[in-house]
């Protein structure tokens, strides 16, 4: 038996990355999938791939309708949700705040936080009568600061916030809602990045060696925490900041 057996996941940013190892991870656990991205073609590569466990609905998750639509859209297939990994996220600019354009910032803004929020608000009005466990990804970011990378900072320090409050208003209600906190890990986003900070086609990888175990994380390795927070077996967990960071947390590599 699976670790998800017969239960329904939403998980946004589905398309690519930690979101597509997510839900590959989570339908082998069992569960039934409605995953979500504003990416269409790789959203629906990746359902497919996945095949009939899967169901997909192209979203964005700072418009409100989308989102209810979304919400409503998986609870019509599948007649409930159970869990919901509030995954997706964008990087903006890597300029100092002098710099930094205000339209990036309040997009990085709108999608990273208002995103939370949405889904935080819609998800958890259908689990009312029946509990569940929410996932939000977050990022090393949420707890220190990561120069020239202000809105996607403070975007993600605020979903850590968004967080404790969903945490603490859903416990009586059997609704649990916990962080997962990565690292560079080797994504598109972490690509996009490097080259914006002209690391683009270097074989040392700077940003991987500032980690104490001196290497990106994988998607997978991040997805296997999510799984747990997603399971029964993290029953007695809300209101958590779980890092899957290779030591960065801790501190400088040396």
């Amino acid at each position: 038996m699976g670790r998800l057996n017969a239960k329904v996941a939403i998980i946004t940013g589905a398309a690519r990355g930690i979101g597509a190892a997510a839900a590959r991870l989570f339908a082998g656990e069992g569960a039934s999938l409605m995953l979500a991205d504003v990416l269409a073609v790789p959203l629906r590569e990746v359902a497919e791939d996945i095949g009939d466990r899967a169901a997909y609905s192209v979203t964005d998750v700072a418009d409100e309708a989308s989102v209810r639509k979304l919400v409503e859209d998986t609870v019509a297939r599948f007649g409930r949700i159970d869990v919901a990994l509030l995954n997706a996220g964008i990087e903006g600019q890597v300029k100092p705040i002098g710099e930094y354009p205000t339209e990036v910032f309040d997009k990085v803004m709108a999608v990273n936080v208002r995103g939370v929020w949405l889904g935080l608000k819609y998800v958890m009005k259908s689990m009312d009568a029946t509990g569940g466990s929410i996932v939000v990804t977050s990022s090393t970011s949420g707890i220190r600061a990561t120069p020239n990378l202000s809105a996607y900072t403070a975007s993600k320090h605020a979903v850590i916030g968004l967080m404790r409050s969903a945490a603490i208003e859903g416990a009586s209600k059997r609704i649990r809602v916990n962080t997962v906190n990565p690292s560079p890990i080797d994504t598109p986003m972490i690509a996009a990045l490097e080259n914006m900070r002209g690391l683009a086609g270097r074989n040392d990888q700077p940003m991987a060696r500032a980690t104490p175990l001196g290497r990106y994380g994988t998607p997978e390795e991040v997805a296997n925490i999510m799984l747990f927070l997603a399971s029964d077996e993290s029953s007695f967990c809300t209101g958590g900041v779980y890092m899957v960071d290779g030591g960065v947390s801790a501190g400088r590599a040396q």
